[in-house]
Protein backbone atom coordinates (compact mmCIF):
# COMPACT_ATOMS: atom_id res chain seq x y z
CA UNK A 1 0.00 0.00 0.00
CA UNK A 2 1.26 3.23 -0.68
CA UNK A 3 0.58 6.48 1.24
CA UNK A 4 1.17 9.61 -0.10
CA UNK A 5 0.18 12.89 1.90
CA UNK A 6 -0.36 16.18 0.78
CA UNK A 7 1.05 18.71 2.96
CA UNK A 8 1.97 22.68 3.28
CA UNK A 9 1.58 25.38 5.85
CA UNK A 10 0.12 27.82 3.48
CA UNK A 11 -3.31 28.25 2.54
CA UNK A 12 -4.54 27.62 -0.98
CA UNK A 13 -1.66 25.99 -1.98
CA UNK A 14 -3.82 23.59 -3.99
CA UNK A 15 -3.67 20.15 -1.18
CA UNK A 16 -7.37 19.58 -1.32
CA UNK A 17 -7.56 20.10 -5.24
CA UNK A 18 -4.45 17.40 -5.98
CA UNK A 19 -5.92 14.94 -4.04
CA UNK A 20 -9.26 15.28 -5.91
CA UNK A 21 -7.87 15.13 -9.14
CA UNK A 22 -5.16 12.30 -8.18
CA UNK A 23 -8.00 10.35 -6.58
CA UNK A 24 -10.21 10.50 -8.93
CA UNK A 25 -7.58 9.34 -11.85
CA UNK A 26 -6.83 6.55 -9.93
CA UNK A 27 -10.30 5.31 -9.29
CA UNK A 28 -10.64 5.68 -12.89
CA UNK A 29 -7.72 3.36 -13.51
CA UNK A 30 -9.56 0.82 -11.34
CA UNK A 31 -6.94 1.31 -8.37
CA UNK A 32 -8.74 0.67 -4.88
CA UNK A 33 -7.98 4.63 -3.03
CA UNK A 34 -9.00 5.88 0.41
CA UNK A 35 -8.99 9.28 0.56
CA UNK A 36 -8.62 11.06 4.26
CA UNK A 37 -9.66 14.34 4.70
CA UNK A 38 -7.66 15.79 7.80
CA UNK A 39 -8.30 19.14 6.89
CA UNK A 40 -10.89 20.52 9.21
CA UNK A 41 -12.23 22.72 6.25
CA UNK A 42 -13.36 19.32 4.55
CA UNK A 43 -12.66 21.08 1.06
CA UNK A 44 -12.10 17.26 0.00
CA UNK A 45 -14.86 15.82 1.59
CA UNK A 46 -17.32 18.69 0.18
CA UNK A 47 -16.01 16.93 -3.29
CA UNK A 48 -16.30 13.77 -2.59
CA UNK A 49 -19.85 14.31 -1.76
CA UNK A 50 -20.62 16.17 -4.94
CA UNK A 51 -19.24 13.33 -6.47
CA UNK A 52 -21.59 10.58 -5.06
CA UNK A 53 -19.99 7.68 -6.32
CA UNK A 54 -18.47 4.34 -4.99
CA UNK A 55 -15.65 4.00 -6.55
CA UNK A 56 -13.96 5.99 -3.92
CA UNK A 57 -13.66 5.80 0.07
CA UNK A 58 -13.15 8.66 2.12
CA UNK A 59 -12.42 8.70 5.82
CA UNK A 60 -12.50 12.25 7.65
CA UNK A 61 -9.86 13.23 10.47
CA UNK A 62 -6.59 11.83 11.93
CA UNK A 63 -8.36 10.20 14.82
CA UNK A 64 -6.81 6.52 15.33
CA UNK A 65 -4.86 7.04 11.77
CA UNK A 66 -2.58 4.13 12.06
CA UNK A 67 -5.64 1.67 12.90
CA UNK A 68 -7.29 3.07 9.89
CA UNK A 69 -4.20 2.51 7.65
CA UNK A 70 -4.20 -0.83 9.01
CA UNK A 71 -7.56 -1.57 8.41
CA UNK A 72 -7.47 0.27 4.17
CA UNK A 73 -4.10 -2.45 3.86
CA UNK A 74 -6.34 -5.39 5.28
CA UNK A 75 -9.31 -4.55 2.97
CA UNK A 76 -6.88 -3.89 -0.36
CA UNK A 77 -6.69 -0.58 -0.60
CA UNK A 78 -3.66 0.48 -2.93
CA UNK A 79 -3.31 3.80 -2.39
CA UNK A 80 -4.24 6.23 0.30
CA UNK A 81 -4.01 10.39 -0.45
CA UNK A 82 -4.12 12.24 2.84
CA UNK A 83 -5.39 15.88 2.55
CA UNK A 84 -3.74 17.58 5.29
CA UNK A 85 -4.67 21.68 7.56
CA UNK A 86 -2.74 24.16 6.57
CA UNK A 87 -0.64 24.76 9.82
CA UNK A 88 1.57 23.34 12.00
CA UNK A 89 -1.19 20.99 14.20
CA UNK A 90 0.64 18.05 15.52
CA UNK A 91 -1.89 15.98 12.95
CA UNK A 92 0.37 17.29 10.67
CA UNK A 93 3.19 15.43 11.48
CA UNK A 94 1.50 12.68 12.97
CA UNK A 95 0.16 12.25 8.74
CA UNK A 96 3.92 12.54 7.56
CA UNK A 97 4.80 10.25 9.80
CA UNK A 98 3.24 7.56 8.35
CA UNK A 99 3.44 8.62 4.57
CA UNK A 100 5.35 6.69 1.98
CA UNK A 101 6.32 9.60 0.09
CA UNK A 102 4.97 13.88 0.81
CA UNK A 103 3.78 15.93 -1.77
CA UNK A 104 4.39 19.87 -1.20
CA UNK A 105 2.13 21.86 -3.41
CA UNK A 106 3.47 25.64 -4.26
CA UNK A 107 2.30 28.22 -5.97
CA UNK A 108 5.24 30.46 -7.45
CA UNK A 109 5.41 33.47 -5.40
CA UNK A 110 7.45 34.86 -2.29
CA UNK A 111 5.37 34.09 0.36
CA UNK A 112 4.64 30.39 -1.17
CA UNK A 113 8.64 30.00 -1.41
CA UNK A 114 8.97 30.78 2.57
CA UNK A 115 5.93 29.19 3.67
CA UNK A 116 7.04 25.67 2.28
CA UNK A 117 9.90 25.48 3.91
CA UNK A 118 8.43 24.80 7.79
CA UNK A 119 7.00 21.55 5.91
CA UNK A 120 9.91 20.47 4.59
CA UNK A 121 11.54 20.79 8.00
CA UNK A 122 9.29 18.45 9.13
CA UNK A 123 9.63 15.92 6.46
CA UNK A 124 13.59 16.01 7.53
CA UNK A 125 13.04 15.67 11.07
CA UNK A 126 11.16 12.47 10.54
CA UNK A 127 13.07 11.30 7.80
CA UNK A 128 10.25 10.67 4.81
CA UNK A 129 10.99 10.95 1.04
CA UNK A 130 9.40 14.70 -0.41
CA UNK A 131 8.63 16.45 -3.41
CA UNK A 132 7.71 20.22 -4.11
CA UNK A 133 5.21 20.06 -6.72
CA UNK A 134 4.62 23.95 -8.45
CA UNK A 135 1.19 23.94 -8.16
CA UNK A 136 -1.40 26.83 -10.06
CA UNK A 137 1.46 28.19 -12.49
CA UNK A 138 1.16 30.81 -14.91
CA UNK A 139 0.68 28.96 -18.92
CA UNK A 140 4.13 28.24 -20.55
CA UNK A 141 4.39 30.11 -23.41
CA UNK A 142 7.37 27.93 -24.73
CA UNK A 143 9.00 28.04 -21.59
CA UNK A 144 8.65 28.36 -17.83
CA UNK A 145 6.90 31.42 -16.88
CA UNK A 146 9.76 34.13 -14.96
CA UNK A 147 7.75 33.60 -11.55
CA UNK A 148 8.17 29.50 -12.42
CA UNK A 149 11.45 30.04 -13.07
CA UNK A 150 12.62 32.24 -9.90
CA UNK A 151 10.85 29.17 -7.52
CA UNK A 152 12.65 26.34 -9.30
CA UNK A 153 15.39 28.70 -8.55
CA UNK A 154 14.51 29.09 -4.81
CA UNK A 155 14.14 25.13 -4.02
CA UNK A 156 17.61 24.48 -6.21
CA UNK A 157 19.64 26.92 -3.68
CA UNK A 158 17.32 24.92 -0.97
CA UNK A 159 18.53 21.64 -2.14
CA UNK A 160 14.57 20.50 -2.15
CA UNK A 161 13.64 17.65 -4.91
CA UNK A 162 10.90 19.61 -7.48
CA UNK A 163 8.87 18.07 -9.72
CA UNK A 164 10.16 18.81 -13.36
CA UNK A 165 6.22 19.35 -14.47
CA UNK A 166 3.99 22.03 -13.41
CA UNK A 167 0.06 22.39 -12.79
CA UNK A 168 -1.26 25.10 -14.77
CA UNK A 169 -4.09 27.47 -13.56
CA UNK A 170 -6.62 26.88 -15.77
CA UNK A 171 -10.94 27.23 -15.55
CA UNK A 172 -11.09 23.09 -16.12
CA UNK A 173 -9.29 22.09 -12.96
CA UNK A 174 -12.04 24.06 -10.93
CA UNK A 175 -15.15 23.50 -12.78
CA UNK A 176 -14.30 19.80 -12.68
CA UNK A 177 -13.86 20.03 -9.03
CA UNK A 178 -17.98 21.55 -8.92
CA UNK A 179 -19.24 18.65 -11.32
CA UNK A 180 -17.63 16.47 -8.45
CA UNK A 181 -15.37 15.21 -10.99
CA UNK A 182 -11.56 15.00 -11.52
CA UNK A 183 -9.81 16.73 -14.70
CA UNK A 184 -9.51 13.93 -16.75
CA UNK A 185 -13.38 12.62 -16.54
CA UNK A 186 -14.40 16.12 -17.41
CA UNK A 187 -12.19 17.24 -20.20
CA UNK A 188 -9.81 14.33 -21.00
CA UNK A 189 -8.21 16.17 -23.88
CA UNK A 190 -7.07 19.06 -21.84
CA UNK A 191 -3.64 20.85 -21.07
CA UNK A 192 -4.94 20.08 -16.95
CA UNK A 193 -5.65 16.39 -17.68
CA UNK A 194 -2.20 16.05 -19.46
CA UNK A 195 -0.70 17.45 -16.05
CA UNK A 196 -2.76 15.55 -13.61
CA UNK A 197 -1.69 12.51 -16.04
CA UNK A 198 2.15 13.61 -16.20
CA UNK A 199 2.20 14.11 -12.43
CA UNK A 200 0.89 10.85 -11.51
CA UNK A 201 3.34 9.13 -13.46
CA UNK A 202 6.18 10.93 -11.98
CA UNK A 203 4.25 9.63 -8.77
CA UNK A 204 4.57 6.28 -9.55
CA UNK A 205 8.10 6.41 -10.26
CA UNK A 206 8.96 8.12 -7.43
CA UNK A 207 6.96 5.15 -4.98
CA UNK A 208 8.90 2.60 -7.11
CA UNK A 209 12.35 4.12 -6.45
CA UNK A 210 11.77 4.42 -3.09
CA UNK A 211 10.44 0.88 -2.97
CA UNK A 212 13.65 0.07 -4.46
CA UNK A 213 16.00 1.87 -2.15
CA UNK A 214 14.06 0.49 1.25
CA UNK A 215 13.63 -2.91 -0.51
CA UNK A 216 17.99 -3.40 -0.94
CA UNK A 217 17.84 -1.70 2.66
CA UNK A 218 15.90 -4.74 4.48
CA UNK A 219 17.61 -7.36 2.69
CA UNK A 220 20.87 -5.79 3.93
CA UNK A 221 19.97 -5.93 7.59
Amino acid sequence: MNVLVLAARKGGSGKSTLAAHLGSYMAEHSRPTLLIDADPQGSLALWHQVRDAGDLSLHVGTKHLAATLAKAKRDGVKWVLIDTPPNADASVAEAISHADLVVIPMRPGLFDVDAVQATIRVCRELIKPYAVVINAAPAKNGSDDPMVTDARGAMQALDVPTWAGQITHSPELALSLAHGAGVHEFSSRSSGSEEIGNLWRALTKSFEAIKAVTGKHAQSV
